[in-house]
């Protein structure tokens, strides 16, 4: 017997379009209104990048994880992070699925960015980043097949698990 969403007290996990490499983008998310994500530095090991961009407003962040501005974002034109954050987006979610969520209205072939009416619009990066060190610490955890509570809203199935 197949349960519908709706009577479900778990959340179906989407896997990724394309398997990804995690040591440019290691986190992604299409979340609280924005395409938002952390960005590896092409030059430093300690540093990283809060990147967004706006749903609808296309509104440009980026930042260092210690909030210093990113040199490369001038005003409309995204900068290397946010092009990297939006190639991974395309990975993870899907080319279709991105620029309904930003509301892009691209051509096939053309890329995403060139979709984008743009503007700096700094967003929260501190609330991001914090996101993804929580899911870093959940790495840290010894394994068990115990619940961890916290984690109560983590599917326990995949969609192809489900469907069977």
């Amino acid at each position: 017997m197949v349960l519908s969403v709706e009577t479900r007290s778990t959340a179906v996990v989407i896997p990724p379009v394309e398997p990804r490499k995690l040591a440019k983008v290691p986190f992604v998310e299409l979340a609280d209104g924005r395409l938002q994500g952390v960005v590896s530095s092409g030059s430093d090991i300690e540093r990283v990048y809060v990147s967004s961009i706006g749903a609808g407003t296309h509104g440009l962040s980026c930042s260092t994880n210690n909030n210093r501005p990113c040199g490369g974002l001038r005003g409309a034109h995204p900068c290397k992070h946010l092009h990297a954050l939006l190639d991974e987006a395309e990975v993870q979610y899907g080319r279709g699925r991105v620029a309904r969520y930003l509301r892009l209205d691209v051509e096939d072939g053309r890329p995403l960015a060139a979709g984008l009416k743009a503007h700096h619009e700094p967003a929260p990066a501190a609330t991001v980043f914090s996101g993804f060190l929580r899911h870093l610490a959940y790495l840290e955890l010894p394994g068990s097949g115990e619940p961890i509570p916290e984690l109560h809203w983590f599917p326990s199935v995949t969609r192809a698990e489900e469907e069977r």
